[in-house]
């Protein structure tokens, strides 16, 4: 009797406890659901900005040292340091590269307008360029074609020429919206660099709640990638990019907008300069009389070879991103965002590159000790 009293104890308690558990389950269903409706709202309002505030953060993190720099100089000012840094940067943005903007617009819209036109016309083509070995028949012949019958060098080449001319226009007509891209990123960058260290106090935590116990780590890295490979890479290749340019302009090489950008491609994707350097110092001196040839070999060398000197001063030695994921977020991120994503592309996807070997070492060492 007793025994059947304890069983029947038993099966009310289990009673419930179960509906205790389903109520349980269903109260956390519900907390999730709610906190699920209220991320997706917040993502979609926060969505239309989202690149803006990204690219706030790459460049506040990038040029945060800068600005720590520059406070301690003015007697710990940190927003004279900020508005400063800001500043330099809205001119760097609006000034050279915003006219090498400029110029490679207006130089790829007379050609497609040229060649659309049949107005086209060559210049006469060097001596030198014409004697070259292998391939100066070839260009003679090409050139020769243009200059005697511009009509049937465009059927010729047109084909080819005209679709991918306006493929490339229709990409350049939004550069001067990735310039105002820049330049409100900037601005918003300025207003995150007082706030910093708290800022990033708050994403350790945040990560630590996500990736316990080594979310910090986590987010140390980023930080270090972000600022390595923005200085290291980008850094460098805007610096080339920009020389390279304002010598082009002010030597009046033609198609300067265009070799500009290309040089700065170049250098993102970690190939270098020379591939536009070296045949504009040939040009020069199968063109130009001796003295500005040797001058504008002078000056172009050093920034060919720059790279050299500062890649080693600006990129710590602990990262090493292996190329292939540098052009591909160079490649990928131009055509997923344009000209914001020639920059972002290489960052966005090393940290993560990072992160993933970080990861993957961490449950190594994990496994080693079990």
């Amino acid at each position: 009797m007793a025994d059947q009293s304890n069983s029947d104890i038993s099966k009310n308690a289990q009673a419930k406890v179960e509906p205790s558990v389903d109520a349980k389950v269903i109260d956390i269903a519900i907390r999730l659901g709610v906190l699920g409706l209220f991320a997706y709202f917040s993502l979609q309002l926060v969505a239309p900005f989202f690149l803006f505030l990204l690219w706030a953060v790459v460049l506040t993190v990038a040029l945060y040292p800068v600005y720590s720099w520059l406070a301690k100089r003015l007697g710990g000012r940190k927003g004279l340091s900020a508005t400063l840094v800001t500043l330099v940067c809205l001119a760097i943005v609006v000034g050279p590269v915003a006219v090498l903007v400029v110029n490679l617009v207006d130089t790829l819209q007379t050609w497609y307008h040229a060649i659309a036109g049949g107005t086209f016309k060559f210049p006469t083509l060097p001596e030198k360029l014409a004697n070259a070995p292998v391939v100066g028949s070839k260009i003679a012949e090409m050139w020769d074609l243009a200059s005697r019958s511009l009509e049937q060098f465009v059927v010729k080449v047109g084909p080819t020429l005209v679709p991918a001319g306006e493929k490339v226009l229709s990409v350049l007509a939004s550069l001067s919206g990735s310039v105002l891209f820049f330049m409100v990123s900037i601005i918003v960058a300025g207003f995150l660099f007082v706030p910093g260290p708290a800022l990033a106090s708050g994403a350790k935590r945040f990560a630590d709640r996500i990736i316990a116990p080594r979310g910090a780590e986590f987010v140390d890295l980023s930080g270090a990638t972000i600022r390595n490979v923005s200085r290291g890479v980008i850094g460098v290749a805007v610096i080339q990019g920009l020389l390279t340019g304002i010598l082009l302009v002010l030597f009046a090489v033609p198609f300067a907008g265009v070799l500009t950008f290309v040089t700065l491609i170049l250098c993102i994707i970690q190939i270098g300069p020379a591939l536009v350097i070296i045949p504009a110092i040939i040009w020069a001196w199968s063109s130009w009389a001796v003295v500005p040839a040797i001058i504008f070999t002078a000056l172009m060398v050093p920034v060919m070879l720059i790279d050299n000197v500062l890649r080693p001063l600006l990129m710590s030695r602990g990262l090493d991103v292996p190329m292939l994921v540098i052009l591909i977020g160079v490649f990928g991120g131009t055509i997923a965002y344009g000209l914001l994503g020639l920059f972002l592309g290489p960052v966005i996807l090393s940290v993560f590159y990072e992160l993933v070997i970080a990861w993957v070492k961490v449950r190594e060492e994990a496994d080693e000790e079990i």
